[in-house]
């Protein structure tokens, strides 16, 4: 037929330039980011994949039919297969903890504890197995000390400056006066409107609204006037927000720009949580925001039910459009509110379970490679904000969320998770003088959120396919071990 051999002619240059187009747009971005590896590599893929298609075209000649077709044919097969909608079987279980974690036992507790004191005394007649580990990193100069390997007495400064003096005056607003009722009332939906729009507005990246539960909540305090007292569950609801760290102070993770930068977004986080605090309490409603260094609440927890991402290898928070590359803060209420839809990302998990690009950059090998493991037992540490404390489970498994999604049920019997050694990450940190963040950035999910990285995530979340590949093109472009970077 004569309108099919015309196909070949019309086709061919058409896909040619739109390969061509997407690869010099790829490219662009990628020198935008100061990625030049990968902005390459993406240039050299964009010429040779489009110039089968633009040669006949520009020379003037023509392949033999068979030739044509099948290179018309090429590009769309190869869109059906690695954008299809087909996740694959994915073994995979949201799971709760049944039992509270006590936050004496986290590593920004046990760095407090003085030796030869009443509370040094107690804490290690209780935990006598944390006692040769602490020990280790008490050794060790410190974090944010002159002596570690990244000391910079002014970034060191800026930062302590940030965690001591400034988040500390925030603390004293954390909870506040509740004001006369407000007769204008509203509804829980409005209620949640406006305050996902206020975080927003405010600078948060993501915020999402979930009924607080039991395991949200610390069994004791373990900082400051909090240390050994009992925290109960007196609010119905958490507001969760993430703020983004910044792309490029996070790529010199460890040295000294990626503690400032943590400073940065505890604050700016914690200035929001308070800010939705207050702005409730003048509601009539009782609120409480949970920040850096005060909370009442683990913050992964709840920003994961709240729908805001995966726990993922690293024990951190894994955002769909960030990654680990942000950081929490919550505000517990009795403010009537609509709690977010679960959004459970068994994508994430069967990803991290496949990738191991943080377990293989750690510089302490404080992260766990292989598959998740079965445990009855609790996991004392404290990776900021991580919540590798699992204990006995109750499940939602992603298929009561998401019907016919081809989730494979895991068992209740034991916890799957990744174990943190975080003994051995605290201690480094001792070691480099900063929170490192080495495992945050490297992470694939922790590219910029621009328009080339949101397509590769919907091409990881909607595809098995692209997902397998994803890894070991995100090596090649990037790096299976990416270089420490400069901060310019």
């Amino acid at each position: 037929m004569d309108w099919i051999e015309k196909i070949p002619g019309i086709a061919m240059p058409l896909e040619g330039a739109v390969l061509l187009s997407f690869f010099t747009a790829a490219f662009l971005t990628s020198m935008f980011e100061k990625e030049e590896r990968p902005a390459y590599l993406l240039l050299l893929f964009g010429f040779t994949l489009s110039l089968p298609f633009l040669l006949p075209f520009f020379a003037g000649f023509s392949y033999p039919q068979w030739i044509s077709l099948t290179l018309v044919c090429i590009p769309i097969l190869c869109l059906l297969v690695l954008f299809f909608p087909f996740r694959g079987r994915i073994d995979y279980s949201m799971q709760n903890p049944a039992d509270r974690f006590d936050e004496r036992d986290t590593m920004f507790s046990r760095r407090t504890l003085v030796p030869g004191s009443k509370l040094f005394n107690e804490y290690y007649a209780r935990r006598p197995g944390n006692k040769p580990l602490d020990n280790k990193f008490r050794k060790l100069p410190g974090l944010l000390k002159a002596g570690t390997k990244y000391y910079d007495p002014i970034i060191f400064a800026a930062a302590n400056s940030i965690f001591d003096r400034v988040i500390q005056e925030l603390h004293p607003r954390v909870e506040g006066e509740v004001a006369s009722p407000d007769s204008s009332g509203g509804t829980a939906s409005e209620h949640s409107d406006i305050l996902l729009k206020m975080a927003v507005d405010w600078g948060a990246h993501s915020a999402g609204i979930a009924e607080l539960q039991d395991y949200h909540v610390y069994s004791h305090g373990g900082r400051g006037s909090r240390y050994g007292q009992e925290i109960k569950v007196d609010h119905k609801y958490a507001l969760a927000l993430t703020v983004e760290m910044d792309y490029d102070m996070m790529r010199a993770a460890p040295a000294a720009p990626t503690v400032l930068e943590s400073a940065n977004q505890y604050l700016q986080s914690g200035m929001i949580g308070v800010q939705l605090a207050e702005f409730i309490r003048s509601l009539g409603y009782p609120a409480r925001a949970h920040i850096d260094g005060d909370y009442h609440v683990i913050c992964s927890l709840v920003a994961r039910d709240a729908g805001l991402g995966e726990i993922g290898r690293m024990g951190l928070l894994m955002t769909p459009r960030l990654g680990p590359r942000c950081r929490i803060a919550v505000v517990t209420t009795d403010l009537p509110l609509v709690a977010s839809p679960p959004r459970p990302q068994a994508t994430t998990i069967d990803f991290c379970r496949r990738c191991e690009k943080c377990a293989l950059v750690c510089p302490s090998q404080s992260i766990q490679f292989g598959p998740e493991q079965g445990s009855e037992a609790p996991i004392q540490t404290d990776i900021p904000h991580q919540t590798d404390i699992l204990h006995k489970t109750n499940t939602l498994h992603e298929t009561e969320a998401l019907p016919g999604s081809g989730v494979i049920i895991g068992g209740n019997e034991k916890i799957k998770r990744w174990k943190i050694d975080d003994a051995g990450c605290f201690a480094y940190w001792c070691l480099a003088g900063t929170d490192c963040g080495r495992c945050m950035i490297v992470c694939p999910y922790a590219h910029p959120d621009n328009w080339f990285h949101r397509f590769i995530r919907f091409g990881i979340r909607n595809n098995a396919i692209f997902r397998r590949l994803a890894i070991p093109m995100d090596d090649l472009f990037y790096g299976r071990k990416p270089k420490q970077r400069d901060f310019r």
